[in-house]
């Protein structure tokens, strides 16, 4: 694994102080609030580490606070049904005795059913594509070295967009994109590490799908941006070591609100994740 991927999987090995009560930390990083894909996943190991049989097959979260990158986290986990087919818990993530986050799980052992998915959509082979770090280095000369730092950084999450975005000089396009992504190495084979590890890379670029169609730069100080909600459904084992495309869609925005679907595919076109998500896109100011 690369040393951006171990760190990773660090920060999602949490520390356990009690029953039900887990501690996770954030990375030493330049952030004015905690990665929302951070404490998805987080919270998602948390509920795991409580559940004895099935794999996660939907979660349904709502960001309520910014977390603090400086303090740890606590997570709560309420165990709600232990039942026959179906195990349910919700997780509390909480700093300074506030509740930040919120993320309600439900668990199923595998079972026999109808299966059908919708077809992946045409995508260049990710190998034909530059790594971020490629494709971004041109675009870093004459930027203060801080921003050069923070954009060459080692990151966790391989990510690959058919047709990438220029954060600084952004163009209106219409609200869909295509992103390739995987885990920076190789992952042990615990499933319920994988759905996490996706869990967290799916937070990376779904609002900005939202964002397109207006041309709002990354750190746009026009605008306040932050994840509202977030759902996933698991509808097929998969590794997050291996390519997935991220096709994303943006159906709508209003009220300072964008809404994002997106579905992962393997590369042999199984549609195996769903995901949605609501985001502020808050003109400043305006409230």
């Amino acid at each position: 694994m690369s040393a951006a991927l171990d760190g990773l999987v660090e920060l999602l090995d949490l520390e356990e102080l009690e029953v039900n009560i887990f501690r996770g930390r954030s990375p030493q990083e330049n952030r004015q609030r905690v990665f929302g894909g951070q404490v998805a996943g987080q919270a998602l190991v948390a509920a795991g580490r409580t559940v004895d049989r099935g794999v996660v097959h939907s979660l349904h979260a709502y960001f309520l606070r910014p977390g603090d990158p400086s303090h740890p986290i606590l997570y709560e986990v309420d165990r709600i049904r232990d039942g026959r087919t179906f195990t349910t818990r919700r997780v509390l993530a909480i700093q300074h005795g506030r509740a930040i986050f919120t993320l309600s799980a439900s668990f199923q052992p595998d079972e026999p059913g109808p299966e059908h998915g919708i077809p992946m959509p045409d995508a260049p082979d990710p190998e034909s594509l530059p790594s971020f770090a490629d494709w971004i280095a041109p675009r870093l000369t004459g930027k203060p070295e801080q921003l050069r730092v923070w954009f060459a950084r080692d990151r966790p999450i391989d990510v690959r967009p058919v047709e990438p975005m220029d954060p600084f000089a952004p163009v209106a396009r219409p609200p869909r994109q295509l992103v390739w992504i995987r885990a920076n190495g190789t992952l042990p084979d615990s499933l319920l590490l994988h759905q996490c590890v996706v869990a967290y890379a799916s937070d990376l670029t779904l609002l900005d799908t939202a964002t397109l169609p207006h041309a709002i730069a990354w750190n746009d100080p026009a605008y306040a941006m932050a994840s509202l909600d977030h759902a996933m459904w698991f509808h097929r084992p998969f590794r997050a070591d291996s390519w997935l495309l991220y096709a994303q869609e943006s159906p709508a925005a209003h009220g300072a609100r964008g809404f994002v679907m997106g579905h992962l595919f393997t590369r042999d076109g199984a549609l195996v994740v769903s995901v949605a998500q609501e985001g502020l896109i808050r003109p400043v100011g305006r409230r």
